[in-house]
C-alpha cells in the first residue's frame, strides 16, 4: 500500500510561526485563491520535501517569508512527517532532512522539536520504500547503457501537473521537458504499470553482469596469449638478437619452445660470435617481415573473396529452391488429371469425370517437368550442406589469417622500433647491450607471468550460464503484458473523454509511451495530442489519462502515491488577462463542471483510493465544486499560505503563486 497527503506545513523564519494546510484523503481537495496567494506553491513544496534534488520553491513571499516546510504522509496504520528547511543564502539546495514515524493523526511538531539530520539520498530510499516501491528492481534507462533502480522522484511523474504542463500539447507528463526525463520516463513506465516482473528484472540484470564477465575474462586470456613465449614480440627480439650479433643466422623457423631457449642464449651471451658476424648485409628483417605481412594480407583478401563467393552461392541456391518448389507445386496440383493408359487419347475431369481429349502427351509432359523439378531440388538439397561446411571451413581459415596478420603486424612493430634504437647507438657493443637489455624485460615478464596465479580459462562456463539465462528470458512477456495494458488504460481514456465531450472520442485512444503523448486512431490515420485542436481537448485529454492511470495503479497495487495534483485546470477557460471575478459562463462553465465531475466520480469509484487536490483561480458556485473546497486564499478574506502577519516588509512577486 502507498500513501496520501494529510498536510502541508510552512514554519516562518521567526519562533512559533507555523500554518498547516490539511486535506482529505480519498476524495477531491480544492484550494481556490486569487493571484500570488500562494496557490501554486503547495505543489513545489511537496515536490521539495519528497527528495526533490533542486529547490523547486518560486521566488516571492513563501521564499520569503519560510525557513521550513512540511509534508505528513499517510497510510493504513502509519503516518511519516517529512519536513525539509530552506536553504541557507547562497547555498542552492538543504540536502538534509527530517524524517519521523508518527501515530496517525499526530500533529506537525514545533519547528524547535526537529532534527534535520537524514541525508537526501537515504531519504528518497525511505519515502521509496514507505511508497512501496522494490528498490532492488533494475529497469533499462532507454537509450543509456545503464539500468536504473526506480524511486519516489520516478512515481512522481504520474502524480504532478503544474500550471505550464496541464494543458500542454507537447507534455504529457509531469517534468516531461527537462533533459534526459523523457527516456527516464520510458525506462520506469513498464515497472509502475506492473509489467516488469521483479524476479525477471533480476534474471536480465545478471544476465548484463555474466555478459561483462565473460568480456572481461577474455580480455585477460587475450592479454596471456600476448605473453606467451611465441608471441611476435618474443620473435622480433629473437631477429633484433641475430642482427646485433647476438645469436647465428637460422635458415629455418624456430619453435615456441626454440624461441624461449635462444632468447635465454642470447642474453647469457653463450656462443656468441665476433662482433658483426651474425649481420648479413644482404638480409633485411624489416623487409622480410614486410613481406610475409604482404602475403598474409593477399591471403585474407582471397579468403573474403571465396567466402562472398560461397554465400552468394547460398543464396542463389535458396532463391532456386524456393522458386522450383513454387513451380512444382502448382504442376503437383495439376496431377488431379486421371490418364487412362489404355486409351491413346483418353482421360477424365476429376471434377465430372467426362472424357477429356488430347489428355495424355500433356499430362505426361508435366509429370516429366515435376520428375525434372525433383532433380534438381535433389541436387540443390545435396549441394547446400556441402556449400556450408566450405564456408564454414573457409570462415575458420579467415579467423587463423587474421591471427597471423596481428602476430606479424607486433613483429614488424618490434623490428621498426628495434631498428631505430639500434640506430642510435655508436656502436655494435652498444647495439648488443640495448637488445640484450630489451630480452631481459620481456624474460622478466612472462617469467612473473609464469609464476603469477594462471587465469582461469571460465569461457565455457559463462558462455553456458549466459545460453541458459538466456533461453530462460527469452519467453519474457513484458513487452506483450506492456501492450496488453496499455490497450485496457486505452479503454478507459477514452470513457473519459466521451464523458469530458472531447473531440477524436468515437475513435480508439491510446497512450504511447515512446512518444509520450495520446494518440487517436481514425479513419484518416492517428491524431497524436498536438494536433488534436484546441486547449479544452488539451486538458481533457490530461486529466482523462492521468485518471486513468491512478484508477490501474489502484486496481494493480502500483507503487505510486494515491495522489494527483493538479494545478488550475480552469486557465483554459479564462483569457490570459483575466482580472474580474473568476466565474466562467455559459458553455465554458458547463465544461469544467464537467471536468470536476470526471474527477469526482473517479474517486468516488475508487471508494478513497484516490486523492486529488486542485489549485484553482475559479470559484464555482455549484455544489460540485463549492463541496470539495478546503481552502480559500483570497484578497477579500485575507487569507494566503503564508499568514498576512508573517509579512514585515513588501516582497518582489514575479510567480502566480
Amino acid at each position: 500500500m502507498t500513501f496520501q497527503i494529510q498536510a502541508v506545513t510552512v514554519y516562518g523564519k521567526q519562533p512559533g510561526q507555523v500554518r498547516t494546510v490539511p486535506f482529505r484523503t480519498g476524495t477531491l481537495n480544492i484550494v481556490t485563491g486569487d493571484s500570488r496567494r500562494g496557490k501554486s506553491a503547495l505543489l513545489t513544496i511537496i515536490d521539495y520535501c519528497l527528495a526533490s534534488s533542486d529547490y523547486p520553491v518560486k521566488a516571492g513571499k513563501v521564499r520569503g517569508y519560510v525557513g521550513a516546510y512540511a509534508v505528513t504522509l499517510v497510510k493504513p496504520g502509519q503516518q511519516l512527517f517529512v519536513a525539509r528547511r530552506a536553504p541557507e543564502r547562497g547555498v542552492a539546495v538543504s540536502t538534509v532532512l527530517c524524517i519521523l514515524s508518527q501515530a496517525p493523526n499526530t500533529p506537525p511538531p514545533p519547528l524547535e522539536e526537529l532534527s534535520f539530520t537524514t541525508p537526501l539520498d537515504v531519504a528518497k530510499d525511505l519515502l521509496s520504500d514507505f511508497c512501496g516501491i522494490d528498490r532492488t528492481v533494475k529497469v533499462p534507462a532507454v537509450a543509456r547503457a545503464q539500468t536504473i533502480s526506480p524511486s519516489i522522484r520516478h512515481a512522481l511523474y504520474f502524480c504532478f501537473q503544474a500550471q505550464n504542463e496541464v494543458a500542454n500539447p507537447d507534455l504529457l507528463f509531469h517534468s516531461q521537458g527537462e533533459e534526459w526525463r523523457p527516456n527516464t520516463i520510458r525506462g520506469v513506465i513498464p515497472y509502475f504499470l506492473g509489467a516488469v516482473d521483479p524476479e525477471q528484472a533480476a534474471l536480465r540484470n545478471r544476465l548484463r553482469l555474466l555478459r561483462r564477465d565473460l568480456s572481461d575474462l577474455e580480455a585477460k586470456l587475450a592479454q596471456a596469449r600476448d605473453l606467451g613465449p611465441a608471441s611476435g614480440q618474443a620473435r622480433a627480439l629473437l631477429t633484433e638478437a641475430v642482427e646485433a650479433g647476438l645469436l647465428p643466422h637460422r635458415d629455418s623457423e624456430p619453435t615456441a619452445e626454440e624461441v624461449s631457449s635462444l632468447l635465454h642464449l642470447a642474453l647469457e651471451g653463450r656462443n656468441q660470435p665476433a662482433l658483426g658476424a651474425g649481420n648479413d648485409s644482404d638480409s633485411d628483417p624489416l623487409a622480410a617481415a614486410t613481406g610475409r605481412r604482404t602475403q598474409l594480407r593477399r591471403a585474407v583478401g582471397q579468403s573474403r573473396a571465396r567466402i562472398a563467393d560461397l554465400k552468394r552461392a547460398l543464396e542463389e541456391n535458396d532463391d532456386f529452391a524456393g522458386q522450383a518448389r513454387e513451380q512444382r507445386t502448382r504442376l503437383a496440383s495439376l496431377g488431379l488429371m486421371r490418364v487412362d493408359r489404355d486409351a491413346s487419347q483418353a482421360a477424365h475431369c476429376p471434377v465430372c469425370e467426362s472424357p477429356v481429349a488430347s489428355a495424355n502427351s500433356t499430362v505426361a509432359t508435366i509429370m516429366h517437368d515435376l520428375e525434372r523439378l525433383d532433380g534438381d531440388l535433389h541436387v540443390i538439397g545435396s549441394d547446400t550442406p556441402a556449400l556450408q561446411r566450405q564456408l564454414d571451413q573457409e570462415e575458420e581459415q579467415l579467423q587463423r589469417l587474421r591471427a597471423a596478420l596481428s602476430r606479424s603486424q607486433d613483429e614488424i612493430n618490434e623490428i621498426s622500433a628495434g631498428l631505430r634504437a639500434l640506430q642510435q647507438e655508436p656502436d655494435d657493443a652498444q647495439r648488443a647491450a640495448h637488445v640484450r637489455g630489451r630480452i631481459s624485460l620481456y624474460l622478466d615478464t612472462t617469467a612473473q607471468h609464469v609464476s603469477a596465479p594462471q587465469v582461469e580459462d571460465r569461457r565455457e562456463d559463462l558462455q553456458r550460464q549466459i545460453a541458459e539465462l538466456e533461453d530462460l528470458l527469452s519467453d519474457d512477456t513484458q513487452e506483450d503484458r506492456l501492450t496488453s495494458y496499455l490497450s485496457l488504460i486505452g479503454q478507459n481514456i477514452r470513457a473519459k473523454a466521451v464523458a469530458l465531450g472531447l473531440d477524436f472520442s468515437d475513435s480508439p485512444i491510446r497512450l504511447d509511451v515512446n512518444r509520450l503523448t495520446v494518440v487517436a486512431d481514425t479513419n484518416d490515420g492517428p491524431v497524436r495530442l498536438p494536433d488534436m485542436g484546441s486547449a479544452e481537448n488539451h486538458l481533457g485529454y490530461h486529466v482523462a489519462t492521468l485518471l486513468s492511470l491512478h484508477e490501474w495503479f489502484s486496481e494493480h497495487r502500483g507503487p505510486v502515491p494515491r495522489t494527483l495534483i493538479l494545478d488550475q485546470p480552469s486557465q483554459v477557460y479564462f483569457p490570459p488577462d483575466y482580472t474580474g471575478e473568476p466565474t466562467p459562463q455559459g458553455t465554458d462553465l458547463s465544461h469544467l463542471l464537467n471536468v470536476y465531475r470526471t474527477i469526482v466520480d473517479t474517486t468516488q469509484a475508487l471508494d478513497g483510493a484516490l486523492q486529488v487536490i486542485v489549485v484553482e483561480h475559479a470559484d464555482l458556485a455549484d455544489p460540485l465544486f463549492r463541496d470539495h473546497v478546503v481552502e480559500r486564499w483570497r484578497y477579500s478574506n485575507n487569507q494566503a499560505l503564508v499568514p498576512p502577519e508573517w509579512i514585515t516588509e513588501p516582497i518582489d512577486e514575479d510567480e502566480d503563486e
